[in-house]
């Protein structure tokens, strides 16, 4: 048994509900149809080779909570000579994604319908070109901090993964997640913050797809936009 199949050693689960409603007809059939062919490899059978996924992919970029998948299928539209790897563990949200997928016709894109923690332990050192965290659940209470995303542990495991010269975005629209965030990367070796002026936080990057979610203003600031850069 390994360490993540120990249930007093799994990481605590970073995110909410698995399923919130009825998943629609149409996109729980491609679940059946269209998933299988674009899954990745169990990540706890063994390492993953991202070049294998998609052979002659100029780069590879991890998004770590799509959502409903309007960014990475955005994204992946944007650069179809990238491997974009989406990790999920919200069937609505895989649903949603699988249909945006469908609809665009894109062959670039692979997903894990799970928590991405076990993806970036499968995957090898420097073998990702950007990494994405985009509005990731804020657990506001204090007691419930522990259980988000953005932790010592993961900050590391995203440096780790990082080619030199790699790029991490975070976005939050929660003040304190973005000052927790902002603590844990900058103290992490090898990830340099990029923010020269209150505008490189404050304006999103000209490459910023905005979301749904987004758009619901839910939390307490605008968007706040941190970059990083794996340094050689």
């Amino acid at each position: 048994m390994s360490p993540s199949d120990d249930p007093a050693r799994r990481p605590l689960r970073s995110f909410g509900r698995i399923k919130s409603r009825a998943i629609k007809p149409r996109q729980a059939a491609l679940f059946d149809t269209l998933l299988p062919s674009i899954a990745l490899p169990d990540p706890k059978a063994g390492p993953i080779n991202p070049t294998a996924l998609m052979p002659g992919a100029a780069a590879v970029w991890l998004e770590i909570g799509f959502g409903g998948g309007e960014h990475l299928a955005e994204q992946a539209a944007r650069h179809p000579d990238t491997l974009m790897i989406g990790c999920e563990p919200f069937l609505n949200g895989v649903g949603s994604a699988l249909r945006h997928i469908d609809e665009r016709g894109l062959k670039n894109v692979r997903l894990h319908a799970d928590d991405a923690r076990d993806v970036m332990t499968a995957l090898p050192d420097a073998s990702l070109d950007r990494v994405m965290i985009l509005f990731p659940d804020p657990w506001h209470k204090a007691r419930h901090n522990k259980r988000r995303l953005v932790q010592d542990e993961t900050a590391a495991e995203i440096a780790r993964l990082l080619k030199p010269g790699g790029g991490l975005r975070f976005v939050t629209d929660w003040k304190d997640y973005a000052d927790w965030a902002l603590e844990k990367f900058e103290r992490t070796p090898g990830l340099v913050w990029q923010a020269e002026a209150a505008d490189d936080w404050q304006v999103a990057p000209a490459d910023h797809v905005v979301t749904r979610y987004e758009e619901k203003k839910l939390g307490d600031t605008p968007p706040i936009f941190l970059d990083f850069v794996r340094e050689a």
